[in-house]
């Protein structure tokens, strides 16, 4: 009795403290136990835990997810849904526009790496195409084990539908009770995130020490700054003219409550309960964002296209090969169309970046190095772009459901 008491107090004073507070004490943590103890190879095990973890649920979270909210039989995706789609592949061709834009202007060169061992990356546009449809009809229990989101998301809108036509009340009950109690398992292992970070954090600074945050520094501004002017500047003046009001509100309140946790999970799939439940926050229809968020987590990928357009251009330009206009405009709609087919890859937009490379001539062994440079920022290249990624889910989720209000009438919430 006397431990469960002590148990309790222990895990009440722990979650009275902010998550973000605890993840920063968790990076602060791992980095100087990384200085102080990089032979301490235990510590890793925290974040090797944390990332099998996210790995082993979320691929089981966005089938039920989706299964479940077109089993229930109520969704309706009108015109709200179109809107949606469209705001998705507007933003992620805007963001390979800037990403361009900001390579021109602040061109980058490599220091290039020993290639990564990685899997075999896609050799054109077609063959990314020809996967993107391989991976939707991939056998489903294969494509749960091997968190392949693109069959997942198609084979839990077809069991939805298919069991929406003849599942009762009490399946649909059991159906919705099922993700929920799937997303609280997700709250669960977000919750223990500070431990898992600093394992992750521990890792990097004892292998690389503190340089790894310095050594590609100004590709990772370029990167970085990239990803900011898309969720600061372009994304909201897309809410701004689709809503006619002032779109930061709604922006900073998707930033806080969901770029920030994905930021530190670096996972858009583990991050989906996170937010639907600030959709349900901001009052919007459930028959909506749960589909729309699980189909953002897969398709939704501005960071990625920035991802793989600023690592083109600057192998690029790393290689002297002069880039004139038609051909960037080209790697635009390239990094877009990839970046879309990215999540269903292992490695995501990284692994993408060979395939843009071959528009310019550029072997493959020196784009896989590049790939290999890739993974070391990563640390910071792939949080920033899952935080853009995961945002902007919630963001023109809400602004599709909001552009509908304005035009029926409903006045918009005064306070996001």
């Amino acid at each position: 009795m006397v431990r469960k008491n002590i148990f309790s107090a222990v895990a009440g004073a722990y979650n009275s403290v902010s998550l973000i507070l605890r993840i920063f004490i968790g990076i602060v943590i791992g980095a100087i136990l990384g200085l102080l103890l990089p032979g301490a190879s235990w510590i890793s095990s925290f974040g090797s835990l944390f990332v099998g973890a996210l790995k082993g649920v979320a691929p089981v979270l966005v089938f039920a997810l989706v299964s479940s909210s077109l089993v229930k039989g109520s969704a309706r995706l009108d015109r709200r849904f179109g809107l949606v789609i469209l705001l998705y592949m507007l933003s992620t061709l805007f963001a390979s526009f800037i990403a361009v834009a900001a390579s021109f202007l602040f061109p980058q060169t490599i220091v290039l790496a020993s290639p990564e061992d990685v899997s075999a990356a896609p050799a054109g546009i077609g063959q990314v195409m020809h996967n993107l449809l391989i991976n939707a009809v991939a056998n489903p229990v294969e494509s749960i084990i091997s968190a392949n989101y693109i069959g997942i998301l198609f084979w839990g809108v077809i069991f939805g539908l298919a069991m929406k036509k003849f599942a009762s009340e009490a399946t649909k009950s059991f159906f919705t009770e099922i993700s929920q109690g799937i997303s609280l398992i997700v709250r669960w292992i977000i919750n223990l995130a500070p431990f898992g970070i600093m394992g992750l954090v521990f890792t990097t600074v004892a292998s690389n020490g503190l340089s790894i945050f310095t050594s590609y520094g100004k590709l990772l501004v370029v990167l970085v700054g990239s990803m900011l002017v898309m969720s600061l500047l372009v994304s909201p003046m897309m809410v701004a003219v689709a809503l006619h009001r002032n779109p930061y509100p709604l922006v900073w309140r998707c930033l806080r409550q969901s770029g920030l946790t994905a930021f530190f999970t670096r996972s858009s799939a583990a991050n989906i309960p996170v937010n639907m439940e600030l959709c349900e926050d901001l009052g919007l229809d459930e028959d909506m964002y749960s589909v729309s968020i699980p189909l953002g987590a897969t398709i939704n990928m501005d960071g990625a296209a920035i991802t793989i357009a600023v690592m083109t251009l600057a192998t690029a330009h790393t290689m002297g090969i002069s880039v004139d206009l038609p051909t960037a405009l080209i790697l635009c709609v390239l990094a877009t169309l990839g970046a879309c087919g990215a999540s269903g890859v292992a490695g995501g937009s990284l692994l993408l970046i060979p395939m843009a490379c071959s528009l310019f001539g550029i072997s493959n062994d020196v784009a896989m190095q590049v790939v290999g440079v890739g993974f070391i920022i990563g640390v910071i290249q792939d949080s920033m772009e899952t935080a853009l990624n995961s945002s902007s889910d919630v963001l023109f989720t809400a602004t599709a459901e909001f552009y509908q209000w304005r035009k029926t009438g409903r006045p918009l919430p005064e306070k996001f």
